[in-house]
């Protein structure tokens, strides 16, 4: 586990990082797999998500993707509700079907954007018009929920929050990118906040597992998105968060 926690952590934090997000589901399902506690799980992966969602919204801002007007009303609603959901500490049995369930939707979202891409050319066209007529209400009322969300699972939102915006045509794929990079970050921190108000301990980090997600992170906003093998690896870590879905469920459900 010493050596397959590091580069797991690692290839999850690059791939995610690629196209603005930070990796939580991707890290969850890896410990699950490796048959890591659901109370280290939670926080762990929170922690490294604020550490690549860092550096990949200090990336996508560089390159001038980012859009104020699009952030500031998801996050100024997610963040209070990010630190609520952070402070409930739900049964294991419920965790565990809520996580399942969680990871079970991204594996199903990451199928169909692999299946919907060509294989040669990763996401939706880049030409996209902002619709600068989205109400802020709407995104209020949006990143309030993601918020929640991320709070009670331990997830950064980015997962739900990029299909939706993509759903409702809210900018260019580089744009939400650079939104959901600092989105996720601002959940992760409040989310971690929320756990520490609730009584549990941050998690030490290892310093193998936390250089292998920064690394990650650096390469995979660097290039901010994969071609060629994209489809490939989308399809891959789609397997595997499926994968932790059904050991997570298979309590619950009693299997």
């Amino acid at each position: 586990m010493h050596v397959i926690l590091p580069l797991a952590i690692g290839l999850v934090a690059l791939l995610y990082a690629s196209v603005g997000h930070a990796g939580a589901t991707g890290y969850i399902a890896v410990m699950t797999l490796l048959g890591m506690p659901a109370a280290v799980i939670r926080p762990t992966a929170l922690s490294l998500n604020v550490i690549v969602a860092t550096i990949a919204s200090v990336q996508f801002l560089r390159a001038g993707h980012f859009r104020g007007r699009l952030f500031w009303p998801l996050a100024l609603a997610s963040v209070p509700c990010a630190f609520v959901g952070g402070t409930i500490t739900l049964p294991t049995v419920a965790f565990e079907a809520v996580l399942g369930g969680v990871l079970l939707v991204s594996a199903v979202r990451m199928l169909l954007d692999a299946r919907r891409v060509a294989a040669d050319h990763d996401t939706i066209s880049p030409t996209l018009p902002e619709r600068p007529w989205l109400a802020p209400a709407v995104l209020r009322a949006l990143g309030g929920g993601v918020g929640f969300l991320s709070g009670l699972t331990g997830v950064g939102g980015g997962v739900f929050l990029t299909p939706a915006l993509l759903a409702v045509g809210a900018a260019p794929v580089k744009t939400i990118a650079a939104v959901t990079a600092p989105f996720i970050l601002v959940n992760s921190l409040a989310g971690l906040g929320g756990g520490l108000l609730a009584g549990r301990p941050f998690p030490a980090g290892s310093l193998p597992v936390i250089a292998a997600a920064a690394v990650g992170g650096v390469i995979g906003s660097h290039v901010g998105a994969f071609r060629l093998s994209a489809r490939i690896l989308r399809l891959l870590m789609a397997a595997v968060l499926a994968c932790a879905s059904v050991k997570l469920l298979g309590g619950p459900l009693g299997l």
